[in-house]
């Protein structure tokens, strides 16, 4: 059973089970693709690469009436000095579940391995204002991160589009638990990332974040105050964003 509600701006909808988070936040983002792609020749999505997106994104499979072929699909984050190929890559991690799943008009990775990843950084943000995000689908981290934008690197004003951050021990200790990693010496620690005001940008917004792991982070994006010590409290100000929950991250909210 889903239970809707709202915190501010943001759309809350609760799930009871993982599966049912995934299969509602799959069917909303189906909807609102569709008809995007009624009006608009082409749509350009950022996707979240993290456990947290598995089933959103198994369910997003099965909708045959997304015209994926006229959608362009960015990633959101990467770590610096990893293998693209290596089991850990976000790249290879969507390349997995979706990219090579359905043909899209084009998908656009960073290159966790360029010589100078500030000039990647340069190179990405310049494809992101050539095709400027229509949707993006987020996680959130333990710490309440919005794609690689941990709380001493957030900022809501940020004049950069994609940028290299220093990751914090929390977010590290988050890729150990979601078990990317085996120990947290094995974590880079250094990443590119889009922006905050990059992804709040967007039209539309869909957060999909299960588990009992992500329930501080749930309670402090809905009912903390919005700054940046939770960066994603944030997205209580968008025009039209979404969170989906289910029992476990939920478990923590005043409600």
């Amino acid at each position: 059973m889903i239970t809707e509600f709202t915190k501010g701006r943001l759309k809350v909808k609760r799930a009871d089970t993982r599966a049912e988070l995934g299969e509602t936040a799959a069917r909303d983002v189906a909807a609102h693709l569709c008809a995007l792609l009624s009006r608009k020749r082409e749509v350009n999505v950022v996707f979240a690469s993290a456990p947290s997106q598995n089933e959103f994104l198994a369910a997003l499979l099965t909708h045959p009436e997304i015209d994926w072929g006229r959608i362009n699909a960015f990633h959101m984050d990467e770590y610096i000095g990893i293998s693209p190929e290596a089991p850990q890559s976000f790249g290879k991690f969507l390349r997995e579940r979706i990219f090579s799943k359905v043909g899209f008009h084009s998908v656009h990775c960073m290159n966790p391995q360029a010589v100078d990843p500030e000039a990647e950084c340069r190179r990405y943000a310049e494809l992101l204002e050539r095709m400027p995000a229509d949707v993006v689908f987020l996680g959130i981290g333990k710490n309440g991160h919005l794609a690689f934008n941990d709380p001493h690197v957030a900022f809501f004003d940020d004049p950069l589009i994609v940028k290299v951050v220093d990751l914090d021990p929390a977010c590290r200790e988050q890729q150990v638990h979601d078990g990317c990693f085996s120990r947290i010496e094995e974590v880079p620690t250094h990443a590119m990332t889009l922006t905050i005001p990059v992804l709040l940008d967007a039209e539309r917004l869909f957060a999909i974040v299960p588990t009992e792991a992500k329930a501080r982070a749930i309670r402090a994006t809905c009912d903390g105050p919005i700054r940046s010590d939770c960066p994603a409290s944030i997205l209580r100000t968008h025009r039209d964003a979404t969170l989906y929950i289910d029992r476990g991250s939920a478990s923590l909210l005043d409600r």
